[in-house]
């Protein structure tokens, strides 16, 4: 796994005010939690390309092709904000856009959970809804 602090690169960590501020000012919000996660709900206009799976035979892995379908869907000079269910996927993310040489990337503290939690998550769903257990977490 990839460690939060790369020798050339520090990923800079945003509170969920400060990403919606991003947002709305022209960043694109990358989710890269699964796409079952994704599918029960997620910020609007969101990319997602997930960052770890879980198969039954290793566990949790982290997505081989994560590079290569982000630069697919995004420019490395795209200002991007990454997040996933508590921030701890997106931090990893991060680091690796980071050294891929992605430029304008913040991590989102908190995830989507604290999204949720602060009243941002669109449609009138109870939070409990909308909100994922995160299996990635031991």
């Amino acid at each position: 796994m990839a460690s939060p602090k790369s020798s050339e690169n520090v990923v800079v960590t945003v509170n969920v005010h400060a990403a919606k501020d991003l947002l709305c000012s022209g960043y694109r919000y990358l989710d890269v939690r699964t796409g079952e996660e994704f599918n029960k709900s997620h910020i609007e206009n969101a990319l997602n390309v997930p960052y770890m799976f879980i198969t039954p035979q290793a566990g949790k892995v982290v997505n081989p092709e994560f590079i290569d379908q982000v630069t697919a869907v995004c420019s490395k000079d795209d200002q991007i904000v990454v997040g996933c269910n508590s921030g701890g996927r997106s931090l990893r993310a991060c680091v690796e856009l980071l050294n891929a040489g992605f430029k304008h990337v913040k991590n989102m503290g908190g995830g989507y959970s604290e999204w949720v939690d602060n009243g941002f998550a669109e449609g009138d769903k109870p939070a409990a809804e909308l909100k994922t257990s995160c299996k990635f977490r031991p």
